[in-house]
């Protein structure tokens, strides 16, 4: 009598499996020392412990049949990237698409302030999910039509392939809510150096995993 094994996911002919990598953590900022500005955004450089932290996600991924190396154009990705990149002697591709979510007049250290203090409007970005809240951030819409776009060109450049994008925290939560159809903030909160996972084919992303730090 013939069996029907459960079996094991398998990518999908012609899909492309992403690991998105949260950068390590980045030095803090003070009032005599601010963040320098690129595209407007804050471009901390990763502090000693984000430095830790990529030396473990290369460690991770290093055996892994990793196709490219995408990056954001914010150093701290690319400094989070550059463990791995050696391991595998890849060049990390810059994609400013899936730079982080600008925060407009809270942009550098005064989000961190905001969020330490739990601002009365930091709570309300909370409660109503909308960073567009805060005076000259982007909308969920200005995000979703960059980021979904950079997404899809990866895709097309990789398909059948395992590639690693070393993203933002809100931009990850972005993603894995766009996938999973959720609240916009429902997959915020990825710490620094985890590994999350999707699969895309086409327009579909499968999500295959959240917040993995278990190499930290």
């Amino acid at each position: 009598m013939k069996e029907y094994r459960q079996a094991r996911f398998a990518r999908p002919p012609g899909a492309t499996e992403i690991v998105l990598v949260r950068h390590g953590e980045t030095r803090a900022a003070t009032a005599d020392d601010p963040f320098p500005r690129v595209m407007g955004h804050g471009d901390p450089e990763l502090h000693e412990e984000g430095r830790r932290q990529a030396e473990h996600v290369g460690a991770r991924l290093r055996g892994a049949p990793v196709g490219a190396i995408y990056v954001t154009n914010l150093r701290r990705t690319l400094e989070t990237a550059t463990p791995l990149a050696r391991h595998l002697g890849l060049e990390p591709i810059a994609e400013p698409g899936l730079r982080e979510v600008l925060m407009g007049e809270w942009e550098g250290a005064i989000m961190r302030k905001k969020t330490q203090e739990q601002d009365p409007l930091y709570l309300r970005v909370l409660a109503e999910e909308r960073w567009d809240l805060i005076p000259g951030a982007e909308s969920h819409a200005v995000v979703n039509a960059r980021v979904m776009p950079a997404l899809s060109r990866i895709h097309q450049r990789h398909p059948d392939q395992l590639v690693v994008a070393v993203l933002h925290g809100a931009i990850i939560g972005h993603v894995l809510a766009h996938a999973a159809g959720s609240r916009p903030f429902a997959f915020m909160g990825a710490d620094n150096g985890s590994i999350s996972h999707i699969v895309m084919r086409g327009e579909s992303i499968i999500l295959r995993g959240y917040n993995d730090t278990a190499h930290l």
